[in-house]
């Protein structure tokens, strides 16, 4: 499987930002899939985990609220929608997968693929 994060940009504080993670080569729908971010200096986090489907999600205390993930399976697609951005919510976003049924919202976990990052940039 090969995942393609996309979607980042330059925007403004307060606007909205929708990112993919696209896969190919694989059983798409038979993987969790969990965006994370890293911003410089600091460790990269878990942002937001998804199951086999749009019933099981996990979010970090401090995401939830404004951004949202899901999953398109036909599409073989993964989106993270952020809202209200912050200044702090500047990052590299990268997605990845793990082959196994459940949420894994954490760097604890092994994942079998990631995908390459899409830089979010949100100016104050």
């Amino acid at each position: 499987v090969q995942l393609q994060a996309s979607g980042g940009g330059l925007v403004q504080a307060g606007t909205s930002l929708r990112l993919s993670c696209a896969a190919s080569g694989g059983a798409f729908s038979s993987y969790a899939v969990t965006w994370f971010r890293q911003a410089p200096g600091k460790e990269r986090e878990c942002v937001a985990s998804i199951g086999y489907s749009n019933d099981n999600t996990d979010y970090p205390n401090s995401m939830k609220g404004r951004f949202t993930i899901s999953r398109d399976n036909a599409k073989n697609t993964v989106y993270l929608q952020m809202n209200s951005l912050k200044p702090e919510d500047t990052a590299v976003y990268y997605c990845a997968a793990k082959g196994r049924r459940g949420v894994f919202c954490s760097l604890l976990y092994q994942f079998d693929y990631w995908g390459q990052g899409t830089l979010v940039t949100v100016s104050s």
